[in-house]
């Protein structure tokens, strides 16, 4: 069984329940060349936390599921003991030597490892999945199995590492998930990682990570790349993160940023903390009121939307852009899907909720989504023009201690 199809699959206790699901494979390195020996699994269970599973309460590991013979689990968090190595973080990509009998060692990096199990019943890392080094440019190198004892490099703490492999287990995760790996690495390959992701994915992350990690990564990537991936996030979101910099380096990257993109996120930091204005989102779902119905869905079904800003609309007279023309009302994705493809958002509006103002104090934008039961609470300027909206996961964000997003507290 090979690691990195491990990643990710679903572990479930004797009934049946689902108890996490698998992030790595724990092994203890041995003396010499010997394959080290697998003494459990890393589980994330709930959010933000992962616990050890020792390989002895694991019955059963299938290409989709790992079944556990006991409920009862220490629910401590993970810490990787002196000795041991996390197959996934440590040893995917590691650049190492390849010996074959009756040819020089070639070089190569490991593209996966794989786990057997003894007849004594013991899991071994037996053999490994290695891409030899291409010698001309251009071309992928050959992919071998090889046994544990061929490879030389694998126990050395500092050895080389890239991330192309690592990047691919982690494709499919959720950039919450993927924000709480990153946490687990060490400070390093975090760097590394964070740095291979393209700038959409990062920009994603980011906003996933606690305020040290934010600054730390943005850093270490020099300003272009930080104002790219600053240019990648939404506003508010970008916001934020640079509200944590110094003054110096947030002027910086704000003026390598794209006037167009830079205006908006310059406008949020103006608003004082604690208001409607320092937490909405600037990129809500604005329509025109002559716009169809069939055309209000296409535009909430725009896949990057998120689904908080996708349940909803909003009309105003031109320009359907905050900060827009004048603000008519709202229209819940609901009542869309109720009415005649044809007719036209502006007959269905809802208009007797008074939007906040940019000043409000968000405690009192609070009371006003739980009274009507609101998804998002309109923000208009003293021109009666649309500037953004307070989302129910912006309002939650500033209620959740500040701290939240840290691993450690969890």
């Amino acid at each position: 069984m090979y690691v990195a199809r491990l990643a990710g699959i679903v572990v479930y206790d004797p009934n049946g329940d689902q108890v996490g699901r698998v992030r790595d494979a724990v092994a203890r390195m041995r003396p010499g060349n010997a394959p080290p020996r697998v003494v459990g699994l890393v589980v994330e269970i709930g959010v933000r936390r992962r616990i050890f599973v020792p390989i002895g309460r694991v019955t059963t590991i299938e290409a989709d599921a790992v079944l556990l013979s006991t409920g009862t689990l220490n629910l401590k968090r993970f810490e990787k003991k002196p000795g041991e190595v996390l197959v996934l973080e440590d040893l995917l990509d590691r650049r190492v030597s390849v010996t074959e009998p009756g040819s020089d060692p070639r070089p190569g990096s490991v593209v996966d490892v794989g786990m057997e199990q003894e007849r004594s019943g013991e899991w071994t890392l037996r053999r490994l999945a290695v891409r030899a080094t291409p010698t001309h440019l251009g071309r992928r190198g050959h992919l071998r199995q090889v046994d544990w004892e061929q490879v030389t490099g694998l126990s050395d703490a500092a050895g080389e590492q890239g991330t192309a492999n690592l990047l691919a287990v982690l494709d499919q995760m959720r950039a919450a998930d993927l924000a709480n790996t990153l946490q687990d690495l060490s400070g390093r390959r975090r760097l590394e990682v964070a740095g291979a992701l393209h700038d959409d994915r990062l920009a994603d992350v980011l906003v996933e990570l606690p305020n040290d990690d934010q600054v730390e990564i943005l850093e270490s990537l020099g300003v272009e790349r930080a104002a790219d991936v600053l240019e990648s996030m939404d506003p508010d979101d970008a916001a934020d993160v640079l509200a944590e910099l110094p003054e110096p380096e947030k002027d910086e990257l704000l003026a390598l940023m794209e006037p167009a993109e830079a205006a908006p996120v310059r406008r949020l930091m103006d608003y004082a903390a604690g208001t409607a204005g320092s937490i909405m989102t600037t990129n809500p779902v604005i329509l025109l009121p002559d716009v169809t119905i069939a055309e209000a869905l296409a535009a909430i079904r725009e896949p990057k939307r998120s689904p908080v800003v996708a349940a909803q609309v909003f009309v105003s007279r031109a320009p359907a852009a905050t900060p827009s023309g004048r603000f008519l009302g709202m229209v819940h994705f609901q009542r869309l899907l109720r009415e005649p493809p044809s007719d036209l958002v502006g007959g269905v509006v809802v208009d007797d909720l008074d939007p906040v103002g940019p000043q409000t104090p968000i405690a009192e934008v609070t009371r006003q989504m739980a009274t009507y039961d609101l998804v998002a609470m309109p923000v208009v300027d003293e021109l009666n023009r649309l500037v953004g909206v307070v989302t129910v996961d912006d309002v939650l964000d500033h209620l959740l201690p500040e701290d939240w997003r840290d691993r450690d507290r969890a």
